[in-house]
């Protein structure tokens, strides 16, 4: 393929930067991705399952990642593009099986798609853009994507710590690589050029995956009913899950959510902005993951006596997506709502009693924290202009 075929692959400078529906029906893989990885998590609520669904966590999120910023730099509407996303599609939904055995007897076949995925996707652009002049980010993206592949590979031939301490240095690897803009010897790293930066394109993408993390809450929460029943109690935690729901829906929109395109368009970085804000992103997505497991934990046994790993979800869950709402914050408006540090130390203080009371009424508490932080929000604009993006430098 000469440099000129291979240019138009590239978006036109004029071209829409909506999200389009090839990355819709991406997204959806991800739902399910979203539900077994809280299952990982359900399966074992101790430190090590903690810890285990942090990496797994770490990994799906690196492959959305490396995918969504595909189709900011590439035509959507090209055959090429949309068969590397459809095969990303593909290889995710084997992870997904795959999940709630990784640390058993499926490790081979979740680091198998996850190498097939960035190995792949790599070597299709290094393909599709030969003779352009981006075919050397393919190139660094896939020396990397090899390198880390060999703790992956090797991880999944082992068991127990060993798995594990490869796998946590084989995602480190992907996260440093990424952080480093995949320098290699002879190419240097990634120029800014190359990162994604379309601010519509790129806040739509946040936005949409927030959204399917709501979802994956969502389908938890009413699958969890539907096979215990309608018993009052469980009828009464399933309202305050969707409750739940809404709030951190509404927490998360108002108002970084709905500014965050003029903020990265009007940084002065935009491709460091966009970065901060997917890490901001991956950790309000692991708050609601956390969030999913303890409120199937609620559903199935409103008035349970809570252990603490119950209560570590079920507050945790919230606190972590209100730690990365702050971060996100920051990076739109370069400060934090007093009501965030609050609502983090309300619920810190709220685990010793929650301990005492059925798992329903630590829910409840829960919900009126994140409910006390959206009133504050709704407090906080009634009667002001909007108050415009202003991201640190």
């Amino acid at each position: 393929m000469t440099a000129s075929r291979a240019g138009k692959l590239l978006r036109k400078p004029g071209d829409p930067q909506r999200a389009t529906f090839l990355e819709l029906f991406f997204d959806l893989a991800f739902v399910y991705v979203l539900t077994q990885l809280s299952q990982v998590l359900s399966r074992d609520l101790t430190w090590r399952g903690a810890f285990h669904t942090m990496v797994l966590l770490l990994a799906v999120w690196w492959v959305w990642c490396s995918t969504a910023t595909v189709p900011d730099r590439f035509d959507p509407q090209r055959p090429a593009i949309q068969a590397l996303v459809i095969a990303t599609l593909v290889g995710s939904l084997v992870m997904a099986v795959a999940l709630p055995e990784v640390f058993d007897a499926q490790g081979l076949v979740f680091a198998g798609a996850y190498v097939a995925i960035q190995v792949g996707r790599s070597l299709g652009l290094l393909i599709a853009l030969r003779g352009h002049e981006l075919q050397r980010g393919a190139v660094r993206t896939l020396v990397w994507f090899g390198v880390s592949a060999v703790p992956w590979i090797a991880g999944a031939l082992v068991h127990g710590a060993a798995r594990e301490a490869l796998w946590t240095l084989a995602v480190a690897l992907d996260y440093l690589a990424g952080k480093l803009r995949y320098p290699i010897p002879g190419l240097g790293h990634s120029p800014a050029s190359e990162l994604p930066s379309a601010a519509e394109h790129l806040a739509e993408r946040h936005r949409q995956f927030f959204i399917i993390a709501l979802g994956e809450l969502i389908l938890v929460s009413a699958s969890t009913l539907g096979g215990e029943g309608f018993a009052p109690d469980r009828t009464t935690a399933f309202l305050v899950s969707i409750a739940t729901t809404v709030l951190l829906w509404r927490i998360y929109i108002y108002r970084a959510g709905e500014v965050s395109a003029a903020a990265i368009a009007g940084s002065t970085d935009p491709a460091r902005l966009g970065l901060s804000a997917f890490y901001a992103h991956l950790v309000m997505v692991a708050g609601v993951v956390v969030t999913a497991v303890g409120a199937e934990l609620v559903i199935a046994h409103p008035t349970g006596h809570p252990q603490p790993a119950w209560i570590a979800v079920i507050l945790g869950g919230p606190a972590l997506f209100l730690a990365g709402r702050a971060r996100f914050e920051y990076a739109v408006f370069a400060r934090v709502s007093w009501d965030r540090p609050i609502g983090l130390l309300a619920l810190a203080a709220l685990a010793p009693v929650m301990l005492l009371v059925p798992s329903l009424v630590a829910t409840l508490a829960a919900t009126a924290v994140l409910a006390g932080v959206a009133i504050s929000d709704a407090a906080h604009a009634r009667g002001r202009p909007p108050e415009p993006p202003s991201p640190p430098d």
